[in-house]
């Protein structure tokens, strides 16, 4: 079981940036590996990035890669995601996510392969 909970959303000019946590309880965690997802009003919930169990592997949406940059702390069981040059097409509330069981760029995209949620945090950037 992992509980999770975001924080560091808010209100961001474009071209700003943000820094995103989330903060994990449960025993698990070190073990799992873990992504961001994000939706904005009227669509889907859609992937952001993801990171494996060490943190050694990562991968990230198109939209987002070079500008974004995900990261883990076993130690404090937090996962970070650094948002660069925003843009208003970011706005959206982002979810971190745990646990899926096979860490392949074609599972980790999908929302399903995910077995634990936190509850959001909303990030608005305005042009």
């Amino acid at each position: 079981q992992v509980q999770l909970v975001e924080s560091g959303g808010g209100l961001v000019q474009a071209g700003g940036s943000l820094r995103l946590s989330c903060a994990a309880s449960g025993r698990t965690f070190s073990s799992s590996a873990m992504g961001w997802f994000r939706q904005a009003p009227g669509k889907e919930r859609e992937f952001v990035a993801a990171i494996n169990w060490s943190g050694g592997i990562s991968y990230y949406a198109d939209s987002v890669k070079g500008r974004f940059t995900i990261s883990r702390d076993n130690a404090k069981n937090t996962l970070d995601l650094q948002m660069g040059s925003l843009k208003p097409e970011d706005t959206a509330v982002y979810y971190c996510a745990a646990g899926p069981r096979t860490f392949a760029r074609a599972v980790v995209i999908t929302a399903t392969s995910y077995d634990y949620w936190g509850q959001g945090t909303q990030v608005t950037v305005s042009s």
